[in-house]
């Protein structure tokens, strides 16, 4: 009989790749009846979507042992601690270990360390990635850096880098297991390998990656530091076609004294100078980009410099947060933007980029694009923009089909498969 597990994911690439290791651990440890929520920090909305998340299983689920887990749990595990619906409260570097799930139930209720001195996390090698045609490659664990909004670092502990070996032999066994694209993927993935030996950088690391496997056909890269991308990473933009041109960039916000109050590295002119430099070295390259509405001390004129660096810069994907104050972090004590306010300037934020998207898709029309088609005959180009097939059958799932672009509807691109 097979273990009855249920993993219910909230968060990042990271996170979902996480799920399915923490899933395949609790099935080995032939537990049953159990469902595991892998609970987010990033915001306090995504911690209270958890705990509501939590109550509403336990209403559906009386009799079934309910774990939570994640970055939420490691940052607030208190908190998850004093619900009376959890059975079991396990920490990030706890929940990929074999063990813990082989002993949940003979264990302690709690079962969090200190994430700071937690030994290598992620080295899980998975063979596939069910119900995924882009699979995610983990290469990266951690942050070293402390942006005074951010408590990841809190949760996730110190960059740890994973060794190129191990992460060729992943891919190696992703991609046997039929997954047609990989999505590197990291807490801070530019700041790879200063941990290692000879401290490679990321684009190093990419270039011996991709030497290894010439087999593998499309390599995506997750969010990106403005300020740390390395020269390798640079010359694969320019003459590497298997890696896609499509960036996200952690930007954050366009005014310079708010990225200074963030404790970014970077400042509005090198975002603008970064994207039109990796354009002219790859024009057909479109960026994604994280901004943040309301940080502490935001004005209206601090607000309109992010606004207008999404043009200036040609961001075209924007993911867009409400300031969300983490105690324990240096922002959540800096003057603070109304509410209501920071809900209005995000929803600005992403009216302009709805906007933005919609003139990329329309510059679409009328060309041939790569699209890996991942299901209902729906997809993503290789400049992540969707796209579904019609009219007629589409190619089955986990094809890459060159699509002719027909048509823009409610912000998806239409193509027809020739």
């Amino acid at each position: 009989m097979p273990a009855d597990v249920a993993v219910v994911t909230f968060g990042c690439r990271l996170n979902s790749f996480e799920s399915e290791v923490i899933r395949r651990h609790a099935q080995a440890a032939a537990l049953h009846d159990v469902v595991i929520v892998h609970t987010c920090a990033v915001t306090a909305e995504a911690e209270r979507q958890a705990r509501q998340t939590v109550r509403r299983l336990r209403r559906e689920r009386p009799d079934a042992r309910i774990v939570v887990t994640g970055c939420g749990v490691q940052v607030a595990t208190a908190a998850f601690a004093a619900m009376p619906e959890v059975d079991h409260v396990v920490g990030n570097a706890e929940k990929l270990r074999p063990e813990t799930w082989h002993g949940l139930t003979a264990g302690p209720r709690e079962q969090v360390a200190d994430i700071m001195t937690a030994p290598q996390l992620g080295r899980q090698r998975l063979g596939a990635q069910p119900g995924r045609t882009r699979a995610f490659l983990q290469v990266q664990q951690g942050c070293d850096h402390r942006c005074t909004f951010c408590i990841i670092p809190y949760g996730r502990g110190p960059s740890r880098s994973v060794p190129l070996p191990e992460i060729v032999a992943q891919a190696r066994a992703l991609h046997a297991a039929g997954h047609a694209e990989l999505v590197v993927t990291g807490v801070d993935i530019a700041s790879y390998g200063r941990d290692l030996p000879g401290r490679p950088t990321l684009g190093a690391m990419l270039k011996g990656l991709l030497t290894a496997l010439p087999e593998l056909g499309r390599l995506r890269l997750s969010s990106l530091d403005p300020a740390a991308l390395d020269a390798d990473v640079r010359d694969l933009v320019a003459n590497e076609p298997r890696l896609l041109p499509h960036l996200h960039l952690s930007v954050q916000a366009g005014d310079d004294l708010v990225l200074k109050r963030m404790k970014r590295r970077h400042l509005r002119s090198d975002v603008v100078r970064l994207t039109r430099e990796l354009r002219a070295l790859r024009p057909d390259l479109v960026f994604g980009s994280d901004l943040i509405a309301g940080f502490p001390t935001e004005d209206e004129a601090r607000f309109g410099r992010t606004l207008s660096l999404v043009e200036e810069a040609g961001l075209t994907f924007l993911h867009v947060f409400p300031y969300s104050p983490r105690p324990g972090t240096p922002a959540a004590r800096m003057p603070q933007v109304a509410p209501a306010l920071r809900k209005e300037r995000a929803a600005r934020l992403r009216a302009l980029g709805e906007a933005a998207l919609d003139r990329f898709l329309r510059t679409q029309l009328g060309q041939r694009r790569r699209a890996l088609l991942e299901r209902n005959g729906a997809g993503h180009t290789d400049q992540f923009a969707p796209i579904r097939v019609t009219p007629g059958p589409p190619p089955p799932a986990g094809t890459v089909a060159e699509l002719a672009v027909t048509a823009v509807e409610a912000g998806m691109l239409v193509g027809r498969a020739d």
